[in-house]
């Protein structure tokens, strides 16, 4: 009976040796996390995310991208990673419209692109990752029609050409439209720069011009607006931040910041690169196929990676 027993065995192995646990991921690929600023916080955690996901398959990984905001040089720095034929790579799209044709050459060469944070819609990527942001605007514009009581002036801080910052503009606009008491007094261009987003806020002091509201709709402004209003005493007024930073959550426990809708970058880099590796690993017949539009398609469209509103109530168990 045992003797009988040990072909049945040995096949049984055979089979889960060679090809129960499919194809595997190789020490040799490489995968890229392309963005503008990669330096401040919010990337950082975004590649602490990518770089854990990394390890746990095994494979190799970088972020790169310019060290202060600039759409262009995302742009050289996409080129340039995609000249060393990458198994993969997730990118912010800082300017849609700009990064979109070398979105669409990389992968029609082969190499599976994936929108993370910030989308390129029209492009070929092949799904995005990341906040439904027009629904993180609407959630936003619902608390900061509550906190004016219907009526008064805000400002926005925004970077032109970015399409989440956009979509997120979108969905406050879309909410403030049923609420004819707010006017939106201003849409400011901080261009990614903490320092100008600075230098803005203190212009509407300066000209004694403070609106009754402003909205940070990026991971920078919130916090300098803050310090700006701080500096000059002024109390009263509604800021409404985005993200999760360090500096924003202190100003949400000191009272300045009302809060602020954290998105989840650590999410976003982490599962984008186990999605984006497993396309590498099983890619389709074609990376070019029509998959928006394939009701059987392989492929999600988009991936949501899910939002959080922080106030006084839970600030510090989101510190923590």
């Amino acid at each position: 009976m045992k003797r009988r027993w040990i072909p049945c065995l040995l096949f049984l192995l055979g089979l889960w040796g060679c090809g129960g646990s499919g194809p595997a991921h190789q020490t040799t690929e490489k995968y890229f996390l392309v963005c503008a600023n990669p330096k401040i916080p919010y990337w950082q955690e975004a590649g602490a995310g990518f770089l854990a996901a990394a390890r746990e398959l095994g494979v190799q990984a970088e972020v790169v991208g310019p060290d202060t905001y600039d759409a262009q040089a995302e742009r050289e720095e996409l080129r340039r990673i995609l000249a060393k034929k990458p198994a993969g790579v997730l990118v912010s799209a800082g300017n849609a419209e700009l990064l979109t044709p070398d979105i669409n050459s990389a992968v029609e060469g082969g190499v599976p692109v994936v929108t993370v944070d910030a989308d390129a819609p029209q492009s070929r990527r092949l799904f995005f990752v990341g906040t439904n942001n027009y629904e993180a605007g609407q959630m936003g514009g619902r608390l900061l029609v509550k906190l004016l009581n219907g009526k008064g002036t805000v400002v926005f801080f925004t970077i032109a050409g970015q399409e989440n910052v956009k979509e997120r503009l979108d969905g406050y606009r879309a909410v403030l439209d049923a609420s004819p008491g707010i006017k939106i007094a201003a849409v400011q261009d901080m261009k990614g720069n903490a320092s100008l987003a600075f230098d803005l806020a203190d212009e509407y002091v300066q000209k004694k011009m403070v609106p009754d509201a402003f909205v940070a709709l990026e991971s920078l402004s919130g916090a300098e607006i803050a310090d700006v209003l701080d500096r000059a005493r002024i109390d009263g007024k509604v800021i409404l931040a985005m993200d999760a930073t360090q500096s924003t959550l202190e100003w949400i426990e000191k009272g300045k910041i009302a809060a602020t809708i954290a998105q989840k970058p650590y999410t976003m880099g982490y599962y984008g690169l186990k999605a984006l590796a497993d396309v590498a690993l099983r890619k389709p017949a074609s990376l070019v196929a029509d998959f928006r539009n394939d009701p059987r398609s392989p492929l999600p469209l988009f991936i949501d990676t899910g939002t959080l509103l922080v106030d006084k109530n839970n600030v510090a168990t989101v510190r923590r």
